[in-house]
């Protein structure tokens, strides 16, 4: 059956600038690293595209590397959803992807060197069956690989039109700054960077990266809102079968919910309640909340998920008191 998405699609979804660039982004966008591999139910996904779609999330966000433990995999069922049934929309799309993980054996299939990040955006174009992305980024830092070049092989994806803006993952605020620099002197339209940021987790606001992006005028996308699952009420009377725990256990473990962790969170929802919210819905706003922040990724793994969170974006704000008694949570033990 074809698809034709909602006539109403942008009458509630906020777009934020990235930085001073021309690119908006929505509020919420949608996250591919988990849910979206070989063996996930290919229907769902489909479902989880056409809902986030049809709520004004224009972007999807994925790497070379999602679909563990199958590399690529998430790409290649992306790649069929556009094919087959989003095409006519992909102006209205922004995809997204990045390469700097570990996708290939041997010397040239890994970090940051020109012959990997071009050769795997030739891979990842192929496996998403489109001419370009729109953000094509490096996935993290390369100690060994002079920054000149990393950032240059950005360069020359986007002057060969196989990207069209350029985005850094995983860098903090120093080795930002120097990138800019490079960014600049090459006029490449560097316009976002894309970090860990929760109510759990503040290393952004530790390292400089928000700084940085603040002061060079560049967009800021955060992924892990919810810190893997942490940051809802799923784990407050235990651990439930089918959870990321019991299936891996690679990118959360039980140990990660300790007593006082889980003590933070049920304070946290206490608060989230107060505001006639879920705790997701509360996590996912906050990051918001101090300002710098362009977008925040949403991982779902069925549609109801995303239509709870995709709320956000019209969700009120916080009070000085709400975000006085939310940082004396996470201070606590």
């Amino acid at each position: 059956m074809s698809y034709s998405s909602n006539s109403n699609r942008y009458n509630n979804m906020e777009y934020r600038k990235c930085g001073e660039s021309g690119l908006r982004l929505p509020k919420v966008s949608l996250g591919m690293w988990h849910n979206f591999g070989k063996y996930e139910d290919f229907d769902n996904m489909k479902e989880m595209c056409f809902t986030a779609f049809d709520n004004g999330i224009t972007h999807f966000d994925l790497a070379n590397n999602y679909g563990f433990p199958h590399l690529g995999s998430a790409e290649i069922n992306i790649g069929r959803i556009l094919k087959r049934h989003l095409s006519r929309y992909r102006n209205e799309l922004v995809i997204s992807t990045k390469a700097g993980y570990r996708m290939w054996e041997g010397p040239y299939g890994d970090f940051g060197s020109r012959k990997y990040l071009l050769s795997s955006l030739d891979d990842s174009l192929k496996r998403l069956r489109l001419d370009y992305v729109d953000i094509f980024y490096h996935h993290r830092p390369d100690p060994d690989t002079p920054l000149y070049e990393t950032i240059g092989a950005l360069d020359q994806a986007v002057k060969s039109g196989k990207a069209l803006y350029a985005g850094l993952s995983n860098y903090d605020g120093e080795t930002m700054e120097e990138a800019v620099k490079i960014f600049n002197e090459l006029k490449c339209p560097f316009v976002i960077n894309q970090n860990r940021y929760s109510v759990l987790d503040r290393t952004i606001e530790n390292n400089g990266l928000l700084k940085s992006a603040e002061k060079h005028k560049k967009g800021v996308i955060v992924f892990s809102p919810l810190a893997q699952g942490v940051l809802t009420d799923k784990y407050l009377k235990g651990i439930p079968k089918g959870s990321r725990i019991k299936k891996s256990g690679i990118y959360l473990s039980e140990k990660n919910l300790t007593e006082n962790i889980l003590h933070k969170v049920e304070k946290l929802d206490g608060i989230a309640k107060e505001r006639g919210e879920t705790l997701a819905q509360m996590a996912l706003s906050w990051v918001f909340a101090k300002g710098g922040v362009t977008s925040v990724l949403m991982g779902a793994s069925t549609p109801k998920q995303i239509l709870e969170n995709v709320k956000i974006s019209t969700s009120k704000k916080f009070s000085e008191e709400e975000l006085k008694l939310i940082d004396e949570i996470i201070k606590e033990g």
